[in-house]
């Protein structure tokens, strides 16, 4: 584990904010040089902090309107059957996310779809195909709020 100063810290808030700024920038801010800040980031990065940036879209103006979280509960346990069905659901390209969770359910998946029907389809045709696919729980998603992570 690695320890973070006040300075990494503030560099991870703007990072985590937008993370096309360049060291330049971030440095202009928290009041560094562009290669003190560059190192900081570098380690960041070669510490496992930083694990990689990552490209948001925005899915209504792809044409992505509709977003579902399904819990799915597998009808087989066993190392075989989860390792099948993570290759499975992975394929899928309108799966978002997919965590293996404790609980009421397997997985959580987040889903995106272009509309109700879309994703009723995406449901049938290949969720509930997959190897071990047993129940499922669906909750669409009405509206989100990105929140401040540990870094605040």
């Amino acid at each position: 584990m690695i320890e973070l100063d006040d300075t990494d810290r503030a560099i991870l808030r703007h990072l985590a904010g937008d993370a096309r700024l360049s060291a330049g920038v971030i440095g202009k801010r928290i009041g560094l040089s562009q290669p003190q800040t560059w190192r900081r980031i570098n380690r960041l990065m070669e510490s496992g902090v930083i694990r990689k940036r990552r490209l948001l879209l925005d899915r209504d103006k792809l044409g992505f309107g509709v977003t579902v979280f399904l819990g799915v509960k597998l009808a087989t346990k066993g190392r075989v059957s989860l390792e099948d069905f993570e290759r499975a659901v992975s394929a899928i390209p309108e799966v978002q996310t997919v965590e293996h969770v404790l609980g009421l359910y397997d997985y959580r998946l987040r889903v995106v779809a272009r509309d109700i029907p879309d994703f009723e389809r995406i449901l049938r045709r290949r969720i509930m195909t997959l190897p071990g696919a047993g129940g499922v729980e669906a909750n669409v998603l009405l509206s989100e709020e990105r929140l401040g992570g540990p870094i605040g």
